[in-house]
């Protein structure tokens, strides 16, 4: 079976949606808003739930953790290496065993999660993180930009069957072409990225949501790495059918990832924002609005 014929269902090829769970994404579908948690939990599931308690009182759809299994995942050069962390000197490789959650603790989340009504899902990081994630029955899976290239995870993806949501930071076209191939676009979700952390704004290139939408003939969102709210709205103004951004409960937490995350009230002002965008968009056709008939009534001194 191929990844196109496997997750054909997913896809309603007309609308050019995807279904992930309850929600579609795409275009004229709310901006599926993704608060990416990833390990800013620090190895603390009670850390996690007060992410997961965060994502949903801001109204994200859903949350997302990302998956290793350490001795696969983390690149030999770097495992011995000596890090000073909270917990003490530890090697890189203790660290990473550190900060991942076991099958008993992604149990919790996962009861959390649903008792709280809100999706999650991770970023598998080697193929039997895959298996790991399937047995919770997550909706979909995404797939890491730094994953692009990692063709054996891929065709691992692609075999679950299920939705899959690509980001494309620090990839070529030429690379994010040998993924698609090996994909398919059917029920296939990108999101452009730039994996510069954080993201100063003359390398968002918010231009690439329409380049990929145009190759590649699938819904695209936007992944990002940026401080601050303008550059995902600004996103979203050229299409984005999804926002992923980093939450943590207080940017200097310790950890790679809390500088370029959003706090509470960020993540609660940029859904907030986002909703307003999406009524503000419109459909494009220019006509006389209802707010408008009385200042033309008192202004306009000569009808057509």
């Amino acid at each position: 079976m191929t990844a196109t014929t496997a997750a054909a269902d997913t896809t309603d090829n007309t609308l050019g949606t995807v279904r992930i769970g309850d929600h579609e994404v795409g275009a004229d579908r709310p901006v599926y808003v993704i608060g990416e948690i990833g390990i800013n939990h620090n190895g603390d599931v009670e850390i996690a739930k007060q992410l997961i308690d965060v994502a949903v009182a801001a109204g994200c759809q859903a949350v997302k953790f990302q998956k290793r299994t350490p001795e696969i995942s983390t690149p030999k050069d770097q495992r011995d290496k000596i890090r000073q962390t909270p917990w003490g000197e530890m090697t890189y490789l203790e660290y990473k065993y550190r900060v991942e959650f076991s099958h008993d603790q992604y149990s919790e989340v996962d009861q959390y999660a649903k008792s709280s009504g809100i999706q999650w899902f991770a970023s598998p990081w080697d193929v039997p993180s895959v298996a790991f994630l399937e047995e919770f029955g997550v909706p979909t899976h995404k797939i890491a930009s730094a994953s692009v290239t990692d063709h054996e995870l891929l065709r691992a993806l692609a075999d679950t069957g299920k939705p899959l949501i690509l980001s494309t930071g620090m990839s070529t076209l030429e690379q994010i072409d040998a993924a698609v191939e090996i994909l398919g676009t059917d029920g296939l979700v990108m999101l452009h990225a730039t994996s510069t952390y954080p993201l100063p704004p003359q390398e968002a290139n918010l231009r690439t949501i329409s380049t990929l939408r145009e190759r590649y003939g699938v819904p695209v969102g936007y992944s990002g790495h940026e401080t601050g709210l303008q550059i995902s709205l600004g996103a979203v103004a050229l299409g984005a059918v999804a926002v992923e951004r980093h939450i943590t409960l207080d940017r200097a937490m310790w950890g790679s990832d809390h500088a370029a995350s959003l706090e509470p009230k960020g993540l609660t002002n940029l859904v907030r924002d986002i909703r307003i965008l999406e009524q503000a968009m419109g459909d494009g056709t220019k006509r006389v609005m209802p707010g408008e008939l009385s200042p033309m009534s008192r202004l306009r001194r000569v009808d057509a």
